[in-house]
């Protein structure tokens, strides 16, 4: 996603040209513009007399106009359900996180009176959380039709889960668990893998080899230097785990061709297209405008929510939740699933195709009778006015198209690697949390709990009610009675005090 108001902030760059439409609109636009030349020099000529009656003009510009208002405005709503629903994930996630963490006592036992360890408490709490974060990430790929979990953001996360439904005996792919079984290649058999084997390196080229495949390292124009602005790499942030098969990169994004960036050259793209040899699939179609990927389906969020489920249930066998903390993690884990149904409903239903084509084939008409009805009036002005209204109107209907799934690599998409990357800080703040005893920090000498009233430490208070056989006294107010009413009145001379300061503007 680029940065708000770009064209505002910093030069026109190569990067910020490719985020509009111009990209994808300029072979239809520049077809009208010659239809509109050709009418008005014949015209203007005398060479015939191509001038139509405009009275339907007004009446179909009108109508058309307000029908691609309507698929922009249905295209931006679904935009906005999808920043809504990541920010679902984000809450759900954080509340998960912490109940996980808080709510559930370190040193315990089970049913069994078996009792666990704060270090083995920790390890499986943290564990758990993993998954949380492992969730939005699955999600991420989910969305972008990059099936499987042997990404180098996403294995780490999981790798721990059970991979066969027996844990004793010989484990064959029938034993195969759902997670791993649909990522499973026969380049790489899961069953035969040893059991220390590396995780190997994989180079941008070697993966280019194998699919349409970037690197989180590569910049967002698509080039193998790194910038110091894109030289992040989150996954150092992640465990260093082996594995039996290559991790593809967190970022996957289409490599971009140098038509991209200059798009008058496409043209000569039609005449290279049969002497190519690879088999890479084209990001743009023949009229320019971008291919969106395919929609895939994936078990894997799937799966990281049943897990949760099964802990939540494990916590509940062995008494370690109470009812209303289960359920606010219940509530959470089924905020994360009606999130992901959401979220696939948006990604895999589009507007019917008959509604787009029919729109489409309108506006061409209408752009292409346009010339025909202003020649007579605008004269050659009808070349650059025909030349506007197609930009207008088709750049309008291409941001819609654009827009109406906003999951994947495009520039005006939205930022899920930013997304999972501050899920990613949220879940670790709240694991660093210490969950120390209250007592330890409130009543010290850095707590001023009834300020601005009562300027005194929780300590001195403390010492000074010990002193007065445990009533609170205020030291300011000597005539009022000590005990719960002078701590009443000091409460509301304290919302007195800071309703006065705060009103003072």
């Amino acid at each position: 996603m680029v940065a708000q108001n770009p064209l505002f902030q910093g030069g026109f760059t190569l990067r910020k040209f490719n985020a509009t439409v111009i990209n994808d609109i300029w072979p239809e636009t520049l077809f009208f513009t010659a239809v509109a030349a050709a009418v008005a020099v014949v015209t203007e000529r005398k060479i015939h007399d191509l001038a139509i009656n405009n009275g339907l003009l007004t009446v179909l510009g009108t109508v058309l106009g307000l029908v691609i208002s309507f698929r922009t405005s249905s295209a931006y709503e679904r935009y906005q359900d999808g920043r809504k629903m990541w920010t679902n994930i984000q809450i759900a996630s954080r509340n998960i996180a912490q109940i996980i963490w808080i709510q559930i006592p370190f040193e315990r036992s089970d049913k069994d009176k078996n009792k666990m360890t704060t270090v083995q408490s920790v390890i499986e709490k943290k564990s758990m959380i993993n998954l949380v974060q492992a969730f939005s990430v699955s999600v991420k790929h989910f969305l972008r039709g990059e099936t499987g979990i042997y990404y180098q953001d996403l294995y780490p996360l999981i790798c721990f889960l059970p991979r066969y439904a027996n844990s004793v005996g010989p484990k064959t792919n029938a034993d195969m668990l759902p997670l791993w079984a649909a990522s499973e290649e026969e380049e790489y058999p899961l069953a035969k893998a040893p059991p220390a084997s590396r995780s190997p390196s994989v180079t941008l080229d070697e993966m280019d080899g194998k699919s349409e495949t970037g690197s989180w390292m590569r910049t967002l124009t698509g080039r193998g230097k790194m910038s110091r602005a894109n030289s992040i790499d989150p996954e150092k942030a992640l465990a260093d785990i082996q594995s039996h098969r290559p991790l593809k990169p967190a970022r996957n994004p289409p490599p971009p061709s140098i038509y991209d960036y200059f798009p008058f050259l496409r043209i000569f793209s039609i005449f290279t297209r049969c002497f190519r040899r690879d088999n890479k699939r084209s990001r743009r179609d023949s009229l320019g405008r971008k291919i969106k990927p395919s929609f895939t389906e994936s078990n894997v969020p799937l799966e990281l929510t049943i897990y949760l489920n099964n802990y939540l249930a494990h916590c509940l066998r062995n008494g370690w939740l109470q009812p209303a903390a289960a359920t606010g993690l219940m509530n959470a884990i089924a905020s994360l699933q009606d999130t992901l149904s959401n979220l696939d409903r948006i990604g895999n239903t589009p507007l019917p195709f008959a509604y787009q084509a029919h729109l489409r084939m309108s506006l061409w008409l209408y752009l292409l009778f346009l010339p025909f009805q202003i020649v007579s009036s605008l004269h050659y002005i009808t070349i650059p006015g025909t030349a506007f209204a197609s930009f207008l109107l088709l750049g309008f209907l291409e941001i819609g198209q654009e827009i109406e799934n906003p999951f994947n690599y495009d520039l005006n998409d939205l930022d899920l690697d930013s997304f999972c990357l501050a899920i990613q800080r949220e879940l670790h703040e709240i694991t660093a949390h210490t969950t120390p005893d209250p007592a330890t920090f409130i009543f010290t000498s850095w707590n001023q709990p009834f300020a601005p009233a009562d300027r005194r430490s929780a300590e001195e208070i403390i010492t000074a009610a010990a002193a007065a056989n445990g009533e609170y006294t205020h030291s300011e107010q000597p005539d009022v009675e000590p005990g719960i009413l002078t701590l009443r009145r000091t409460l509301l001379k304290s919302w007195r005090d800071v309703d006065y300061i705060t009103r003072q503007q």
